[in-house]
């Protein structure tokens, strides 16, 4: 991680522009069910999608959904940041999208079941409330796929 100083001017504002006040409080949902019966999606802010697919730009609301089955080869990340070191995800993709462990906890019978989709976001570049619209669609999404919770992978 690199320090605010040592970053270009351009860099330092943007990032520093983001320091706005909380989105309001936290919304507290008790559990219905035991983690064992759950079915559960990943969205990540990492900016991945399949490859060949249309890439991400910096300031990007849209989404990307990523199959179930999808072969973590065949999944690129176009997020860019001076931030950001992609190593991990280039060694081990479940650094940032956990799809081959979600799967092990499901045939462990750990959660119920995956999601039969699960959806990436480029982070970084807008501020949250250029997200509501494709968060909502997201959300529709994920009740049409009856998830039950999402594991959330920020980056």
């Amino acid at each position: 991680m690199v320090k605010l100083t040592d970053l270009p001017e351009y860099e330092r504002e943007h990032l520093l522009s983001k320091n706005g006040s909380p989105l309001g409080p936290s919304v507290w949902t008790d559990r219905k069910k035991p983690v064992s019966d759950l079915r559960i999606a990943l969205i990540t802010t990492a900016g991945i999608h399949i490859r060949g697919a249309e890439a991400f730009n910096f300031t990007d609301a849209s989404y990307r959904p990523i199959s179930k089955d999808q072969k973590a080869k065949d999944i690129v990340m176009s997020h860019s940041s001076v931030n950001f070191d992609k190593t991990g995800f280039v060694e081990d993709i479940n650094v940032v999208f956990p799809l081959d462990r979600i799967h092990e906890l499901a045939q462990s019978k750990k959660i119920g079941s995956v999601a039969d989709v699960h959806y990436s976001f480029m982070g970084a570049g807008l501020e949250p409330e250029a997200f509501e619209q494709t968060a909502a669609q997201v959300a529709g999404l994920l009740k049409q796929d009856q998830v039950d919770a999402v594991l959330l992978t920020p980056v």
